[in-house]
């Protein structure tokens, strides 16, 4: 009865969240909701400058700017526009910053106070993602955290800011559950240790709980038996909590609405939540079903309708709360490592043009939009996939490339020897491509990918020949 007593009043204190946000809800807040954000990053060889990437934020009508670090360069050219501007502090910095007053004191006066107030700098990020990291050496990290934001929070209230936000996004791996959304709980290696106290920072500074978050991950975990227009937020069908009786018509509010009763049962309904990363990525490799431009664009245009609507709409937990968002990303980034879709969340091609239409203010009718390629990829492929060498690649990279991926077994190149079956055509391109098939077909299980850093490319079509036989995967 007790427990039943304490869900109860969980509950109330949920519902009521409502008009705690709107009794906080002030001019600012609602223009930081209001306005959608955009990531802007950088791993890239074929990336614009600066300048051109602002002259791209701008012509996006994008209200805020969200960098991975605290480019001087950028900062300053930031200044001649009246975007807001989130800027992160490198999670290597972290703990020298926890342990030292004047190392975060210099952090600030080295990337803050030269570009404050003229660069409308409104959120600092202390490290990124911090808590999907595991080593002994990350979780040294995890403890110096809080130390650090309190610390950048000290050196900013030392100089008279106080218009400057300090948070910490984290991804939903935070979550040891999350479905329903009302068993939403921490992992119990970091909610005593780091949620508690990031919770007690973030409430008592009223600032955002930031939150990385993709409904395309868990959608296509299961792309079979999970809806894609649930995702994409053109479900007329509904999902009811047994627990609390919320009605749920998208994945992303189940998805944020498990953060707040994570929150909650530690004792913060109330800290407001901020999106520091969502989107869909316009592709992706062979076995990355729904990874695809037109996903990709009814995705985030949906997104912005939703975030910039007006009243608030916020969550179905927390209805009428705005929620600042950033959509990730800018550019498609080809130097990201990983899956295909890591190099693939881009609104705007390395040249600048849109992979689709968006408006950013929410305002045109998602119906106006013109028509774009039907996906082929919106159910799982079944078949056998090769890796290949990328065409026009380095023979010197693809060289080096070749080294490795033979050199972790023996196995894995022994048809490539002189006499062998695979050794003719005696080439760096052919001989890399099936050192990376086999390779890959060797340690895929060990969650090899088929990159080989950017070199390689995942093809549906046989490269081998009848005497030579490529390894494949199948999936």
């Amino acid at each position: 009865m007790a427990s039943f007593a304490l869900f109860i009043f969980t509950l109330l204190a949920i519902l009521s969240s409502c008009s705690y946000a709107i009794g906080i809800n002030n001019k600012t807040l609602l223009s930081l909701a209001s306005r959608i954000g955009i990531n802007y990053g950088r791993l890239g060889n074929n990336l614009p400058s600066p300048y051109q990437s602002i002259n791209l934020i701008n012509s996006l009508k994008a209200g805020h700017v969200k960098l991975y670090d605290a480019d001087q360069e950028t900062l300053m050219l930031l200044s001649q526009t009246n975007l807001y501007v989130t800027i992160m502090v490198p999670n290597n910095q972290i703990t020298a910053l926890g342990a030292d007053q004047a190392a975060a004191d210099n952090w600030i006066t080295t990337n803050v106070l030269p570009h404050y107030p003229q660069t409308r700098i409104r959120f600092i990020l202390v490290g990124n993602e911090i808590l999907s990291y595991n080593s002994d050496q990350d979780k040294q990290i995890w403890a110096s955290l809080v130390p650090a934001m309190r610390k950048i929070l000290n050196s900013l209230r030392a100089r008279g800011i106080h218009n400057i936000k300090v948070g910490t996004p984290l991804a939903m791996d935070i979550l040891r559950s999350s479905f329903p959304p009302s068993s939403g709980a921490f992992r119990e290696e970091v909610a005593a240790p780091v949620m508690l106290p990031l919770l007690k920072f973030l409430n008592g500074t009223n600032s955002f709980f930031f939150l990385d978050v993709y409904p395309y991950f868990p959608w296509s975990a299961d792309p079979v038996n999970n809806h894609l227009d649930y995702a994409l937020f053109e479900s007329n069908s509904t999902y009811t909590d047994p627990q609390t009786g919320l009605v749920y018509t998208n994945l992303l509010d189940q998805m944020l609405d498990s953060v707040i009763f994570a929150m909650t049962k530690l004792g913060y309904p109330n800290i407001r939540l901020a999106i520091s990363e969502t989107g869909w990525p316009n592709s992706g490799d062979i076995d990355e079903t729904g990874a695809n431009i037109l996903n990709a664009a009814t995705y985030n245009r949906n997104l912005i309708k939703k975030m910039t609507a007006n009243p608030p709409l916020g969550t179905p937990a927390r209805r009428g709360s705005p929620i600042p968002t950033f959509l990730f990303s800018l550019f498609n980034e080809n130097q990201k490592p990983g899956s295909g879709t890591e190099r693939h969340w881009g609104i705007l091609n390395p040249d600048g043009t849109q992979i689709y239409e968006i408006d950013f203010s929410g305002t045109r009718p998602v119906s106006s939009f013109g028509s774009l390629p039907k996906p082929s990829n919106n159910v799982p492929f079944k078949g056998n996939v090769w890796c290949v060498a990328v065409e026009g690649a380095s023979e010197a990279e693809l060289g080096h490339a070749l080294d490795f991926a033979c050199g972790r077994s023996n196995a894995t190149c022994a048809a490539l020897a002189p006499g062998r079956e695979c050794y003719a055509p005696v080439s760096v391109t052919w001989h890399a491509s099936y050192a990376f098939s086999s390779y890959w077909a060797q340690f895929r299980n060990q969650s090899s990918q088929c990159y080989f850093n950017g070199l390689a490319r995942e093809t549906t079509t046989n490269p081998g020949n009848e005497r030579c036989k490529f390894p494949s995967v199948t999936l």
